[in-house]
């Protein structure tokens, strides 16, 4: 574990000067990581008293004395309140909590299923945390798929454990060395938690099942212990202020209108502040008409699912509800101003934020559009340290205008006039003008698979162009004019030829074994059918534009077909691992009747 650089975020209750740690659950689809939440917020629920848990909007609030009664060994000295887990699941909660530049995440879980091992939004996730070097830990899930396992609801993973036999535990510590060896290929060391002695330098991973709730106590356990141990300071802040949050969502609830879920990290929010908030482009400046709390999870069949509050304090997650919200932007900043003149200076604020992300040049390259500003942020960078040039990128759908300016640069950028789109929509009059360019478009809501498909496009557009590179590259080949089959002497010379070596076609010129020029191809004849080409060993009528059949040329010569010099380079180069035997020699041939004249020629 890596210790978080992160600098003051939100604040707890009024009795405690230490917030809750913000905790956000990644991985991939169907490894667990709703299960777990589940397993979390079921727990507190019916095995502890009714209401111990928090519901917030878009996170799962555990205090501190549920933690405890659930584990049964932290420390009584523990001062984190509790654990706030964000609800959102994969990347879009991770890049959407974020503040210039950098994730409000104070710990993560990445959850991988044991028995399946590392895959695409695992590695996404891994990449995600080492960018924001964000502290966390793995939760080895579904354990109890072991063959053979033998399960205890709720246990911890030393009680669990003397349950199973040796086989089940040898299985148990083949998956967890495979996640070590996984993880070590990205650059962490790990190992099971409970073999650690030193967490800032080795990655925990604690085996659990979400189903089951095996394992959930020592990930609890732990994830307090290095909280407290490790992100103490970070989460000192001030009891009062102006709140600040991020927005984790914009979603529309029925007789409530446009609303935003936003997590707050700072500060209180209260009805009727002012407050800024963050968009696409100039930030909106309203008040807040209600804020929201989910009724407690007792209550969760009641019709009315949302109870209105006068006041939230950090960190906690809250619905807003007030005018003007439909332009809002998930991923940016919601902050209370107390005055007309503060609340331009955060407009101004916000504004010049999002233009350091946003990039648009006249120069090449791809246009990127994502979902939030974070996905920008982390694509951007991710762009950035492959050198690959951006030409436009911003937050929302891609529209014709996108299509216009990747289709602009293809005739001399072809391998970077290409959208791509990141769990955005593409807008119906973008569609048509795609179709309409051939632009490729990438689209993906994992950003490892977005850029991985990108990279495979270049590579086979790349191949493919090579390909028609030497495809274009003038081929060795050479005829012997047959005997008796003088068609037509000359303007132009149809004679009957024999293909001694390579190939001919159409166009090419050809020289005498002298070096003298000898015609240019004009047509090919085979079974009184015109052909584009002729190789060895085949009968063919040619047409030859230039020599005179019993002048410059005659019955039983030999012509080599006249490669260009920077075309013979190429052969000689590049090709002549692929060329036949006979072309080779033929090739051999040709070379010795230019440099004859030349000793340098093609050289």
């Amino acid at each position: 574990m890596q210790k978080s650089k992160k600098g003051g975020k939100a604040q707890t209750t009024s009795d405690s000067n230490i917030r809750t740690p913000i905790v956000v659950v990644m991985g991939h689809v169907d490894h667990g990581k709703t299960s777990l939440l589940d397993k979390i917020r079921g727990t507190a629920v019916v095995d502890l008293e009714a209401g111990a848990i928090t519901q917030h909007i878009g996170a799962t609030e555990v205090p501190l004395h549920v933690i405890k009664d659930f584990c049964g060994a932290i420390s009584a000295a523990a001062q984190v309140p509790g654990l706030l887990f964000i609800d959102t699941p994969g990347h879009h909660a991770f890049t959407s909590l974020r503040s210039r530049g950098g994730s409000l995440a104070d710990l993560a879980i990445l959850i991988v299923d044991i028995n399946d091992g590392f895959q695409p939004q695992t590695i996404e996730s891994l990449q995600i945390l080492k960018k924001y070097k964000t502290p966390f830990v793995v939760a080895a899930n579904k354990i109890d798929r072991i063959a053979g396992w033998r399960p205890i609801d709720n246990a911890s993973l030393a009680r669990t454990l003397k349950s199973q036999n040796e086989r089940v535990i040898s299985d148990l510590d083949t998956g967890i060395y495979d996640l070590v060896g996984e993880l070590y290929k990205y650059g962490f060391s790990a190992d099971r938690y409970d073999r650690i002695t030193d967490f800032t330098k080795t990655i925990g991973i604690v085996p659990i099942s979400a189903r089951t709730g095996e394992g959930v106590p020592d990930l609890l356990m732990l994830l307090v212990g290095l909280a407290q141990k490790f992100l103490k300071d970070i989460l000192k802040v001030a009891s009062t202020g102006a709140g600040v949050g991020t927005i984790l969502d914009v979603k529309e609830e029925r007789g409530l209108g446009t609303t935003l879920d936003v997590i707050l990290y700072n500060g209180e929010l209260k009805a009727g502040d002012t407050v800024v908030v963050g968009t696409a482009k100039e930030p909106i400046i309203t008040k807040i008409r209600a804020l929201l709390k989910p009724k407690p999870l007792t209550e969760i069949r009641s019709d009315e699912k949302f109870l209105p509050v006068k006041k939230v304090v950090a960190a906690s997650g809250v619905k807003v509800s007030g005018p003007k919200l439909e332009s809002a932007l998930a991923g940016s900043t919601l902050r209370v101003a107390n005055s007309p003149e503060e609340a331009e200076a955060l407009a101004k604020e916000m504004r010049s934020e999002l233009e350091a992300v946003r990039i648009e040049t006249e120069t090449f390259g791809i246009v990127l559009k994502t979902d939030t500003v974070g996905s920008l942020e982390a694509l951007i960078g991710e762009f950035k340290a492959k050198e690959v040039p951006i030409q436009y990128a911003d937050v929302g759908p891609v529209t014709r205008r996108d299509a216009i300016r990747a289709a602009s640069v293809k005739e001399k950028d072809p391998l970077h006039a290409a959208i791509l789109a990141f769990n955005v929509n593409i807008l119906p009059d973008a569609l048509s003008e795609i179709e309409k360019t051939g632009v490729p478009v990438f689209h993906s809501d994992i950003i490892y698979s977005l850029m991985e498909n990108y990279e495979d496009w270049i590579e086979e557009q790349k191949m493919k162009m090579e390909q028609e590179r030497l495809e274009a590259v003038i081929r060795p080949g050479a005829i012997r004019l047959l005997p008796d089959c003088v068609f037509r002497q000359s303007k132009p010379a149809i004679v009957g030829v024999q293909v001694i070596g390579g190939v001919i076609r159409t166009q090419v010129s050809l020289i005498r074994e002298d070096g003298a020029m000898a015609g240019i191809v004009k047509g090919i004849q085979a079974h009184n059918e015109n052909v584009g080409s002729a190789t060895v060993g085949q009968e063919v009528a040619v047409a030859i534009d230039g020599p005179t059949v019993g002048r410059q040329v005659h019955e039983g010569d030999i012509l080599y077909v006249n490669l260009p010099e920077r075309h013979s380079r190429i052969v000689e180069q590049e090709l002549l691992p692929r060329l036949s035997q006979d072309e080779k020699e033929i090739f051999e041939g040709f070379i010795n009747i230019k440099r004859k004249k030349d000793p340098f020629w093609g050289r």
